[in-house]
């Protein structure tokens, strides 16, 4: 049988590489858990000197988490499994935002949900002309998450509302001027593999990227920063003009699909870590709403609609934006208290 997940050394580099190929490279529990154990095996190994991050296939670094486990869950009303597969991502998401040494990550084709909880926190991000980066979880009833809301919060103005709000997918130009990726460096991959593995220099890196074409979202730039500068979800929504721009037709016709909920949530999500720019603060507030979301019952209906059922017509507990109310946010993202996420100390 196949490894999900392939953990090993490799000259000067520990080596991950996702191994789901014909799943979209999509994380399960057991690869999570196997990350998190790599990443303390390494932190203080003198022999490696740098992590290289990859994925097999051409269609996908990471597609985001395996959610049809997490429906399954919901079907027997099991609330611990979200909770604990949530917990331990976010302990793995937070080793690898403070790991310390160079960590290379290769984002060819999809990069999305959980898959940028591995790769966009790396310290080398590299992306070719495959790539496509997004955020797209209010798209089935959840909220940007694996620290995502940190990468949303530090993007160029109102970008990361933006993002998180419509799920839009990033292109290689647009992943670099969003934050969400640092180098492109659109072929000789393996070449730099080799070098990366021989020498444990990241430099190479640098040498072999070149400058991005124009960038979509940067020339949307103004036109998202007017539009989504609103405190709440209903400020940015009751704040479009009656003759919508490309970018904020664009905007309208994604967040119609999602669920006004979790658009509520991650709007103030991203404000909250934006004052205060953590990773530990941005974990915990995610943690909040998905501590909550098997029993909110959001996500699961929107896993039905997209991978059960696939007809795509999620009935969301709320049905435009304007039903949310302010407790409805309040309920969702209130401290857990003795239930909140607790990160464990790297060694």
């Amino acid at each position: 049988m196949t490894s999900d997940i392939l953990i090993r050394r490799d000259g000067r580099a520990g080596r991950i590489t996702l191994n789901r190929p014909n799943a979209l490279n999509a994380l399960t529990w057991d690869m999570v858990n196997a990350i998190s154990a790599a990443l303390d095996d390494w932190h203080d190994d003198p022999d490696i000197s740098l992590l290289l991050i990859d994925a097999a296939g051409d269609k996908a670094f990471c597609s985001g988490g395996d959610i049809a486990d997490m429906y399954a869950s919901g079907q027997r009303n099991d609330l611990s499994y979200g909770r604990r597969f949530w917990a331990d991502e976010y302990r793995m998401n937070a080793k690898l935002f403070r790991f310390p040494k160079p960590v290379v990550a290769f984002l060819q084709g999809y990069t999305m949900g959980g898959g940028v909880g591995v790769g966009c926190h790396a310290s080398h991000r590299i992306v070719d002309d495959s790539s496509r980066i997004a955020m797209p979880e209010c798209g089935i009833g959840l909220i940007p998450d694996v620290g995502g809301s940190l990468l949303l919060a530090q993007a160029p103005g109102r970008l990361g509302e933006y993002l998180g709000l419509t799920g839009d997918r990033m292109d290689a130009a647009d992943a670099i001027h969003c934050g969400f990726a640092d180098y492109y460096v659109p072929d000789g991959w393996d070449a730099l593999k080799q070098s990366l593995i021989e020498t444990g220099d990241p430099t190479a890196v640098d040498e072999m990227a070149h400058r991005p074409q124009n960038s979509r979202l940067a020339d949307w730039q103004a036109d998202i920063d007017a539009t989504f500068a609103g405190e709440t979800l209903g400020d940015i929504m009751r704040g479009l003009p009656s003759k919508l721009s490309e970018a904020q037709s664009h905007a309208v016709n994604r967040i119609a699909k999602n669920a006004p909920l979790a658009m509520a949530v991650a709007t103030q999500i991203i404000h909250r870590v934006r004052i205060r720019p953590t990773i530990e603060n941005a974990l915990d507030q995610e943690y909040r709403y998905t501590f909550r979301a098997v029993a909110q019952g959001d996500f699961i209906e929107g896993i039905r609609a997209a991978i059960i059922d696939k007809d795509r017509a999620p009935k969301w507990a709320h049905s435009n934006w304007s039903d949310v109310s302010g407790g409805d946010v309040l309920k969702m993202t209130l401290p857990l208290g003795a239930d909140a996420l607790t990160l464990e100390e790297t060694p």
